[in-house]
């Protein structure tokens, strides 16, 4: 098995289904990638919040 990237412990192999990645159970580290950058909505402005509650 591969050595953990963070703390050099043996990494463990984790399958569910067909997805499959492996993990450190000493530190923690998982070899799954993610996305850091969410897409936000454009914040509606007070008026406009307002307008949206009187309308109900």
């Amino acid at each position: 098995m591969d050595d953990c990237p963070r703390c050099q412990s043996t990494l463990e192999r984790l399958s569910l289904g067909d997805a499959k990645t492996v993990a450190c159970n000493r530190c923690g580290y998982a070899d799954v990638p993610v996305e850091h950058q969410a897409e936000r909505p454009e914040p509606e402005s007070w008026r406009e919040a307002i307008s949206r509650f009187y309308d109900r």
